[in-house]
């Protein structure tokens, strides 16, 4: 009888590992994703997966902490809503070991109206407001330099700030504010640098976009949307299916089709 509890107890403290790891058996896989557009291109790859035998579980996270603490600890097997700048940040201060394993796509920063209808109408000291956090300022600066509205600093690339402005013609008064409230200020400013996540939850439109980054840009590249496993996970049968889905012509079609530019595929089409 003892022999019998001690077996029996011995499978229940076994659970929990049997049902970490990403799923509840071999065939499923669980993914954590924040909502738009991540939990939403996710679905579209539940038909591939399930052709070939496996359970997409998407559990969606409002956070960005969250998706890679399950990530790391096993409570998911990868997660889906960060670029790799983020990523190796993560790693470095929580000494994770997270690996992006598929590049999917990227939400272009893009010079949205304000009070102007194009670039070609901005008076001298108009407003241009930009994101106020590092890596987004540089871009939204790359982004504005490259319509050739200012000179920035040679070099000073994916780490620019306003200060290597270093030929302003027009003396443009550069505004920085938290991301988030960009799209509340558009009838404040000339023009504004957008997110391509915020333009979407402020329902603007491809109409109101003057100007955006390139599939092929330095920041496009930089800061693709990528699907995260922790390292030794990247072979793993149901991985690899999830990452041939995301990377399918159904995937790359959603994307072009659903949100008006706001969030553009990082890989080809093979149609």
């Amino acid at each position: 009888m003892k022999k019998r509890t001690a077996l029996i107890l011995s499978v229940l403290l076994l659970l929990p590992v049997l049902v970490s790891c990403g799923g509840t058996d071999a065939n499923t896989i669980k993914v954590a994703a924040t909502s738009t557009p991540h939990a939403e291109i996710l679905e579209i790859c539940k038909d591939a997966m399930a052709a070939k035998g496996y359970t997409l579980q998407i559990e969606v996270v409002s956070d960005y902490i969250t998706p890679n603490d399950f990530t790391e600890s096993g409570d998911v097997l990868a997660n889906y809503f960060q670029h790799k700048p983020y990523l190796d940040d993560y790693n470095t201060s929580n000494n994770a070991h997270l690996i992006p394993v598929a590049a999917v796509h990227y939400e272009p920063y893009c010079i949205y109206k304000g009070t102007v209808d194009s670039l070609s109408e901005l008076e001298d000291g108009a407003a241009i407001a930009v994101p106020n956090d590092p890596s987004n300022e540089a871009r939204a600066l790359q982004l504005l330099a490259a319509q050739g509205l200012f000179t920035l600093r040679e070099g000073a690339g994916l780490t620019a700030t306003k200060n290597d402005i270093i030929d302003n013609p027009h003396n443009y008064d550069i505004r920085e504010m938290e991301a988030a409230l960009l799209p509340t200020v558009l009838d404040e400013v000339a023009v504004a640098v957008i997110n391509g996540n915020y333009a979407l939850g402020a329902n603007l439109s491809a109409d109101d976009v003057l100007a955006s980054e390139d599939a092929a840009s330095e920041a496009a590249q930089t800061f693709a949307n990528v699907l995260v496993v922790k390292e030794g996970n990247e072979n793993d049968p149901r991985v690899l299916a999830l990452v041939e889905a995301l990377l399918s012509d159904a995937v790359h079609e959603y994307i072009t089709n659903t949100y008006n530019g706001a969030v553009v595929p990082i890989f080809l089409s093979r149609n």
